[in-house]
């Protein structure tokens, strides 16, 4: 199938484009799933979701990103650096970018991402990069869970929706409930070991996954090549 084409009805994983990274997901992210990507500043969120977003738009997905992390220009070059470039999708609409300053919503900030994103109907797949400064503002929990809610629900209309949170800016009795309403939970984590920081992902898990998913992997971001994959013992030195 050439990558500008629209998916088959029968194409139900959305893959990364890196056959070692989806086969420690269990195959990959089945579509219409919820999917939580987790991890503190610096372990690679960003990076797998634009992982992901390039090899779904590479089997014909399309794809709409709100992202507080840049701006259109800014994603281009960042995501071009690492081997994965989109200006060809953006250009012929397959991938559509928001840059939203969900700070400066404050409090309404949940509620116009969640409007933003309804109205992206033709999409297939919608990511959120990253969620977290909608939580710092919100006026309480319910109004976030009843953000994940509605995510679940589009994803039982057939959307596939993608979010990114730094796991630290919420509340323990709160991120509980998120983690559990989720179909795919993916939980990043960036430590120092010695001289190195050591980046790792774990697959908490993908529900209709596949093959059995992967406990936790190491893996390295590199100039002009992405994400890769590494034995753990080799991430830890």
């Amino acid at each position: 199938m050439s990558k500008l084409e629209a998916p088959d009805s029968k194409h139900k994983i959305i893959s990364s484009g890196n056959a070692e990274l989806d086969s420690k997901m269990g195959g990959g992210l089945p579509a219409g799933s919820l999917t939580l990507i987790e991890g503190i500043s610096g372990a690679g969120k960003s990076v797998l979701s634009q992982q992901i977003i390039k090899g779904s738009l590479n089997n014909g997905f399309t794809v709409a990103l709100f992202t507080s992390e840049n701006t259109v220009k800014s994603l281009v070059t960042q995501m071009a650096s690492i081997d994965l470039d989109i200006l060809d999708f953006l250009l012929i609409g397959k991938l559509r970018v928001y840059p939203v300053e969900l700070s400066r919503l404050k409090q309404k900030a949940p509620q116009a991402l969640l409007a933003a994103i309804k109205q992206e109907r033709k999409f297939d797949i919608i990511v959120v990069d990253s969620f977290t400064a909608a939580i710092a503002h919100a006026a309480d929990d319910e109004i976030i869970l009843s953000f994940f809610e509605e995510c679940k629900r589009l994803c039982g209309s057939g959307k596939t929706v993608i979010i990114t949170l730094h796991a630290q800016a919420v509340a323990g009795d709160l991120i509980g409930p998120i983690r559990s309403m989720c179909d795919a939970h993916l939980n990043l984590r960036s430590e120092q070991d010695g001289q190195r920081i050591v980046k790792t992902l774990e697959v908490a898990k993908v529900r209709g996954a596949a093959s059995v998913t992967g406990a936790v992997v190491g893996f390295d971001v590199e100039p002009g090549w992405g994400m890769r994959v590494i034995p753990i013992s080799k991430a830890r030195g």
